[in-house]
């Protein structure tokens, strides 16, 4: 039977990553290893995660034996806390299946890869003109503006007169209903496909009364949706969810999450942390599920060490490999 390691990751961003959450120029994830099959667990502060609790999660199950054949009954055995750590164990789980079966994930989910949806490209809050310029040179069709500054009028205007690619916002969380009820139509016409988390995670009712004033672009929840539980208590109140596998506890919840999205007339981004071509070819599997996709992470950093998915622009191609068919790089 296959038997959990894990080992600590530090990565190199290629800009200072700014949010309404905070800043960072490096990002702290952990690794897991079930035979050979691996996983990754992003430690993202706002979430209440870090990686020495991570690892201590991990290690508490080093005596622990693994089938991955048995994956639904394992995963729902695993003690409560890291919802990323538990992602970490998931999608190692998912790459030995794939591996034991010598078929790559979407090929067993029934998916086809060629219906991923392009990725969006994330340019994290800085100066208008800088955000402008890093949007210019980026190249790419679809952009999302990160937003939560008082300057986020002018930041919008300063990207959309740099590009005609299609605009995305996302205010993690930081506005106020009235800020967001004043910034939304203002927005809206530099014709934004949607606006992401306006509101804190816990205001579902101002998001359904955002969503009924129609201030002229759909509204999405990201960090009030974390599963399919949070999803069903959104009916109504959100235009679209956002599924991240670190914030579901992996590939499994992150299926459920999405099917309940579906069965609730909902429209789905499937997105990532900053994370290596681990967590993020995990994910790319689901993405024939979705209508949208943010899966930007190692573009975002300067020291992946792992080789999945291939970007050619904004179209993600999978790996035919078994399982995630992600490898590590040549030292």
């Amino acid at each position: 039977m296959l038997k959990l390691t894990c080992e600590p990751i530090t990565l190199d961003l290629r800009t200072t990553f700014r949010i309404a959450h905070g800043a960072s120029d490096q990002r702290h994830n952990v690794i897991a290893h079930i035979g050979e099959g691996l996983g990754e667990a992003a430690a993202v502060a706002y979430y209440g995660e870090t990686q020495s609790g991570i690892m201590q999660y991990l290690s508490s199950l080093a005596e622990q034996t693994w089938d991955p054949f048995q994956l639904e009954d394992i995963i729902n055995s695993l003690p409560p806390g890291s919802k990323a750590a538990r992602a970490a164990v998931d999608i190692a789980l998912h790459d030995s299946w794939g591996k034991a079966l010598g078929q790559p994930l979407y090929r067993l989910f029934g998916l086809n890869p060629g219906k991923i949806p392009q990725t969006s490209f994330t340019i994290a809050m800085d100066e208008p003109e800088i955000m402008a310029e890093r949007a210019r040179q980026s190249g790419l069709p679809i952009i999302k503006i990160k937003l939560g500054s008082p300057d986020d009028e002018a930041i919008v205007r300063a990207v959309r007169s740099a590009t005609s690619a299609k605009l995305r916002v996302d205010a993690n969380a930081g506005w106020t209903r009235a800020q967001a009820a004043r910034l939304i139509p203002r927005l809206a016409q530099y014709d934004l496909e949607f606006v992401e988390q306006p509101l804190p995670a816990e205001d579902i009712e101002g998001l359904r009364w955002l969503r009924s004033q129609k201030l002229g672009a759909p509204i999405f929840a990201d960090e009030s949706a974390k599963n399919a539980r949070e999803v069903a208590a959104l009916a109504g109140a959100v235009d679209g969810i956002v599924v991240k596998l670190m914030k579901s506890g992996g590939i499994r919840e992150a299926m459920r999450t999405i099917h309940t999205a579906r069965a609730l007339d909902m429209q789905i981004m499937l997105g990532c942390m900053v994370e290596t071509s681990v967590g993020v070819t995990a994910a790319a599997h689901l993405g024939p599920l979705c209508d949208y996709v943010d899966l930007d992470g190692p573009l975002l950093i300067r020291n992946d060490p792992y080789q999945g998915v291939v970007y050619q622009g904004a179209t993600m191609i999978l790996p035919n490999g078994p399982g995630l068919g992600v490898v590590k790089k040549a030292a």
